[in-house]
């Protein structure tokens, strides 16, 4: 630390008033026997201090540090005892001691006891309050993003099936539609993204490889999860989504890292209990065993490779936020080029794909011909379109809505978290569905245990979320002087 010029700090000045202050101005050609040391008033800053080497100067001031007022100075002189120096401002805290002088036999004993001098803390009250409040801003944020996307969620599965009435004779072309014009939709708000400063060039020169991967595994989950689909039936298909769950835990703790606590694990269990006693219940049984063992592991393989694309995504942010140096990589950097590489894939796919929703490849385009023109609701040879385009448009919408802001909340929180707010959609768009929504005509029943499995899935939310944050609640309290808020050294 340079001790040179009291410009900054005007009260500094008032030293010179003490003679007898064993500082001495903290010159060590006044206090030649004086050894002078550091030391914060807040024991738990004590693991932030190192030895610190004084130059002599007339004038003293802490180097690095920006000009800050003044509030007080407060000088100690306990007697026979060391001397110190309290400098206290609205913003910085800092706080001097100098030891007695000691004579040859006591450094012995000192040298002997390996006791180590006090040093130099500098404590900014406004980073731990900054801290803590950018701690308090990430749970707002992730809580925000949570019910956006369950929100969006719920209107994705409803206007999904409301989209269906006038494209029930094309759900292969909708799906078509979301899967190739959203690479159009997503690269026009890149471009304008890029042009408003939003994505820099080093967004887009990161690594591609892990964005084709992103659309082989999402295609590949398509084409997957298509064939079992069209196999399987009854509460099979919400009873094996509940592996996508599963499979995130374990690829998380694989690729991540991350170890989950018990609470935790045991939330999820309890999540996926409920999804399975809230869709299933009065659906009959067996339905597993009839359609046959391998397209069950089918259908879990599809959602095994969903799983695996959205902790792709979170190694990407994570990775990027690296490369970056603490930046965020824009969320439609890897929308649009994920979309555009699922595109090229299921493009490749796309002969398999149309005979597994009965549709000869030859005969592939007079099809979506047909499906574009009812779903324009143009053309006097369609009929049974009623409803287009005003409710696929509204799907469209919300379905990229809805895509968004998972991948948002993948980014502000994790694979897992994301997966439950999208579970929880499942018994919300279940209740919608018992009410009088126009063109469904009559509304469907309650299933028998949706009220229980529903409460379940419920408690299983707040077992996952609610632990985690209580241990994180005590713990900031306790760590506030020392982990959250590490203090700097002034050198």
């Amino acid at each position: 630390m340079m001790l040179t010029d009291t410009s900054d700090f005007p009260a500094l000045g008032r030293l010179n008033k003490y003679p007898q202050n064993p500082l001495q101005s903290l010159s060590l050609d006044s206090a030649p026997n004086h050894r002078p040391f550091i030391k914060h008033s807040n024991p738990a800053m004590a693991a932030c201090a190192r030895r610190t080497a004084i130059t002599a100067a007339p004038e003293m001031v802490v180097r690095h540090i920006r000009p800050l007022p003044i509030k007080s100075l407060h000088v100690n002189r306990p007697g026979k005892g060391g001397g110190r120096v309290v400098l206290r401002s609205r913003r910085l805290v800092i706080e001097a001691a100098a030891a007695v002088p000691r004579g040859e036999e006591e450094k012995d004993e000192i040298k002997k006891s390996g006791e180590k001098p006090a040093l130099l803390c500098s404590y900014d009250r406004e980073a731990v309050a900054d801290g803590n409040g950018e701690e308090v801003g990430r749970k707002v944020e992730v809580l925000v993003a949570a019910v956006a996307t369950v929100v969006l969620g719920v209107g994705n599965r409803v206007l999904y099936k409301l989209a269906l009435i006038p494209l029930k004779q094309y759900p292969f072309f909708l799906a078509q539609l979301a899967t190739f014009g959203y690479v159009i939709v997503y690269f026009t708000i890149l471009y304008l993204r890029y042009h408003a400063g939003k994505v820099t060039n080093e967004m887009l020169s990161l690594p591609k490889s892990p964005l084709v991967a992103i659309g082989l595994l999402e295609a590949l989950a398509a084409a997957s999860g298509m064939a079992a689909g069209a196999i399987l039936s009854g509460p099979a298909i919400p009873v094996l989504s509940q592996s996508f769950l599963v499979w995130q835990l374990v690829l998380s703790s694989i690729f991540l890292g991350k170890k989950y606590q018990l609470n935790q694990l045991f939330g999820c269990f309890l999540v996926a209990v409920g999804v399975i006693i809230t869709v299933a219940s009065g659906s009959g049984t067996g339905s597993l065993l009839e359609a046959g063992i391998f397209w069950s592991i089918l259908m879990t393989i599809s959602f095994l490779l969903q799983a695996a694309d959205t902790v792709l995504k979170e190694i990407i942010f994570v990775d990027a936020a690296k490369r970056l140096q603490g930046g965020t990589l824009d969320l439609f950097v890897v929308n649009s080029y994920g979309s555009a590489y699922q595109a090229i894939f299921i493009g490749l796919l796309l002969p398999f794909l149309s005979n597994l929703w009965g549709i000869p490849f030859c005969q592939l385009l007079n099809y979506l011909k047909d499906g574009a023109a009812c779903f324009l609701n143009t053309g006097t040879m369609i009929k049974g379109c009623d409803g287009a385009p005003l409710l696929p448009l509204l799907f469209v919408l919300v379905n990229m809505g809805y895509n968004i802001s998972l991948l948002h909340l993948l980014k502000v929180s994790s694979a897992v978290v994301s997966c439950l707010a999208s579970t929880l959609t499942v018994p919300i768009s279940v209740y919608l569905f018992t009410l009088p929504l126009p063109y469904l005509g009559v509304s469907s029943s309650l299933p028998p245990g949706f009220i229980a499995g529903a409460a379940i899935l419920v408690l299983g939310l707040l077992v996952y979320v609610g632990t985690p944050l209580l241990n994180s609640s005590s713990s900031s309290s306790s760590s506030s002087s020392s982990s959250s808020s590490k203090p700097s050294m002034v050198s």
